[in-house]
């Protein structure tokens, strides 16, 4: 039952799991439910059926506790599915970003401490920079009922207990104030900013996504936005949220090693750049990454000299 005629997945990074095609039979095995949502594909192979919201969320259920020994990831189904091998990805190139200012050398365990700016209600980053690099994490979100579920999840899996702290952010226009302590030392920041500017917007490419994968044409958003809304759409969009992270970094310089964030439009880079000249890095990185068909790129940057990051680094 493994996918027949897939080649090794190139565009991911060298470390991630799931770079080879994925294995259905042990997925199966992990999760016995996701066999309902296996279906021959026009390769004359089978395959999930990624169209189905259900088979997804079984699909990257079976990823976490096939490869990552996570037996419980249970959320809303109103929120985000995310994909397992892209949201690896950022995590497996923030490690190498890490490992430039230690000789090359990949940084695990719990004195390393990342910052997940929106966390989401499927702790997804923190869960797999726990189980690969054995990090620490604060993690964020404006969402009430997103952090309750991020909570429940580390709850239920020994392996994530004390690694995570959920922390909710009570001003919806802040990124890092009032979420970043004094005391704080953060090596990494991450975010997967929110695409899109509004409710009509999402439910556009929400049909496009689906059409994409299924071939009919859809009427109706496949999307509880009750749920997800924080999640997809943000005043102004990605670049906007993006503007305002840039503009805070700046006020905790001295707390942070990188800040990145994900950038998924392309079109975003340009103004993206100006906003970080003003600000004044000591660097600035541009990491491409992709999987499937999509692109995507890490914008990094740090504020610290290079002999404030020797410092830093003693730490380590």
């Amino acid at each position: 039952m493994q996918l027949k005629n897939q080649p090794l997945k190139t565009r991911l990074h060298n470390r991630n799991r799931n770079r080879e095609p994925y294995d259905l039979k042990s997925l199966v095995d992990a999760i016995p439910k996701l066999k309902n949502h296996i279906k021959p594909n026009k390769y004359g192979g089978d395959s999930v059926d990624f169209s189905s919201p259900i088979a997804v969320k079984l699909l990257n259920q079976a990823l976490l506790k096939h490869y990552y020994d996570i037996n419980n990831w249970q959320f809303p189904y109103e929120n985000l599915c995310p994909p397992i091998p892209g949201r690896a990805d950022y995590l497996h190139y923030i490690a190498d970003l890490l490992s430039e200012s230690n000789a090359g050398e990949i940084q695990k365990g719990s004195q390393i401490c990342g910052l997940d700016v929106g966390v989401g209600a499927t702790c997804i980053y923190p869960i797999i920079g726990v189980t690969e690099y054995d990090w620490n994490f604060i993690a964020s979100d404006i969402d009430p009922k997103s952090i309750a579920s991020a909570q429940q999840i580390i709850d239920s899996n020994p392996s994530l207990k004390d690694k995570v702290d959920c922390r909710l952010q009570k001003d919806s226009t802040a990124i890092f104030q009032g979420i970043i302590d004094k005391k704080d030392k953060i090596d990494f920041t991450i975010s997967n900013p929110p695409f899109h500017a509004s409710i009509e917007e999402a439910q556009r490419g929400s049909r496009r996504k689906i059409r994409n994968l299924s071939g009919k044409k859809v009427t109706e958003a496949k999307l509880n936005f009750s749920g997800a809304k924080n999640e997809l759409i943000y005043d102004g969009g990605e670049y906007q949220f993006i503007k305002n992270m840039i503009r805070e970094s700046e006020e905790f310089a001295k707390s942070c090693f990188w800040f990145s964030t994900l950038i998924s439009k392309q079109s975003n880079l340009k103004g993206t750049y100006k906003l970080l000249e003003k600000v004044k890095p000591t660097q600035l990185k541009t990491i491409a990454m992709g999987t499937g068909n999509k692109s995507s790129r890490i914008i990094a940057w740090t504020f610290l000299s290079k002999e404030e990051q020797k410092v830093w680094k003693e730490d380590w």
